[in-house]
């Protein structure tokens, strides 16, 4: 199963550094390919050498080792999964803020594999808030946290925050390997983000969306084996290696880049919140303050959803959103139909903890095969991939 996979094996300055020795020694007797990347901090828990001989490879943690430079992009590229093991507090934070500052960093920025974390540390410091948020914004990166175990700690407590063993961890991995993919092969397109439109030079409309839920169901349906591009306004959200990613700004710009893209896949999600207004007459320069009033011209934007409905070719599947403050439901079919989509799915603002920005959501999932499922609040995260197996119930992309 594992015969012949390329793994990056990161290891980060915690006690339980040491267990890397057996994890790689498991790693290589399972047939797999393994370079170690080290931090400065963990080479103090365990030597480099011991690992160089156990993975039958050099070891590097430094960007710079005498005269030559370590190339990070290369190992970046070069693996199946990057197995980050173990993950200290320090190196989680890292991680989901973006810091490049060791060469463990600087590898795991330059990935396009997908990243296991065992993450390591005190009970404290796994159960603070701080840490939590992170776990949640690497989960919500499509990033798989193989979880701690409860046991006797470094620090003589007994609680949560243990690595898992070694030999759990291989477990994961292989599981990871061996699970059965459903959209091996499949092009998705998945739209993403608000739209802007301008006003004048400085000045725009948009909306709230964070592209969160987008960035979800893009990670979901990359971990199910398909092939994604993504299609975004502009988003603050780190959006992960994905095949493709097409930034736009505009309704209009979205509008084209769309439906250029629609006939090279088979599967398309608008999650989008493109706006159904732009201004007719953008300025090319700030309109300085005159007057009580000033007043806009607005006109209607394409209909990116209707247009991609339009075109549908035969076995190309089509989903979009509908967000609604009244009449949901009802909205959410008249969308399913006047659309010519196969799914709706519907966020409801009056859903206390959903919508918006957050990282949590509760929807709907209309289709024109089956009755409305409801899906109750959990992260973006967990949510994409149920709606993700729950459409491939139904469907054969």
């Amino acid at each position: 199963m594992l015969s012949g996979k390329k793994i990056i094996l990161g290891i980060s300055g915690s006690i339980a550094a040491y267990k890397a020795a057996i994890l790689t020694r498991l790693l290589v007797k399972a047939g797999c390919q393994v370079r170690v990347v080290m931090t400065p901090a963990s080479t103090g828990f365990i030597a480099p050498l011991t690992l160089a001989t156990l993975s039958g490879n050099n070891v590097i943690w430094e960007l710079a080792d005498n005269d030559s430079w370590n190339n990070h992009v290369e190992y970046g590229l070069w693996a199946d999964l990057f197995l980050i093991a173990p993950a200290s507090a320090n190196t989680l934070a890292k991680m989901a803020h973006g810091y490049c500052d060791t060469m463990l960093q600087a590898v795991y920025l330059s990935a396009r594999c997908p990243v296991m974390i065992a993450p390591a540390m005190d009970e404290d410091m796994w159960k603070h808030p701080a840490t939590q948020k992170n776990i949640s914004t690497l989960q919500s990166m499509g990033h798989q946290i193989i979880p701690v175990e409860h046991g006797e700690l470094a620090s003589g407590l007994i609680g949560p925050g243990r690595m898992a063993e070694p030999e759990q961890i291989l477990k994961n991995v292989e599981q990871f390997f061996g699970a059965k993919k459903k959209l091996n092969a499949v092009k998705a397109l998945v739209c993403l983000g608000p739209t802007v439109e301008a006003i004048d030079a400085v000045r725009f409309i948009s909306n709230h969306s964070s592209g969160k839920m987008g960035i979800a169901l893009a990670n979901a349906l990359r971990q199910q084996g398909a092939a994604v591009t993504i299609v975004s306004g502009p988003v603050k959200e780190n959006i992960p290696a994905m095949q493709r990613h097409i930034r736009v700004t505009s309704a209009a710009e979205m509008y084209e880049a769309v439906l250029q893209e629609q006939n090279n896949h088979q599967l398309i999600i608008m999650a989008a919140a493109v706006a159904d207004y732009t201004v007719e007459h953008p300025a090319d320069h700030k309109i300085k303050k005159s007057g009580d009033t000033l007043t806009l011209t607005l006109t209607k934007t394409k209909d990116i959803l209707m247009e991609l409905g339009k075109r549908k070719q035969p076995g190309q599947l089509l989903i979009g959103f509908a967000l609604e403050t009244n009449d949901e439901e009802q909205n959410a079919l008249k969308k399913l139909e006047q659309k010519n989509a196969d799914y709706i799915i519907l966020n409801s603002l009056n859903d206390e903890g959903a919508g918006f920005a957050g990282d949590m959501n509760r929807v709907t999932v209309f289709s024109k095969k089956h009755k409305p499922v409801v899906f109750p609040l959990q992260s973006k995260s967990e949510l994409s991939k149920k709606i993700i197996e729950h459409i491939l119930v139904y469907e054969a992309i």
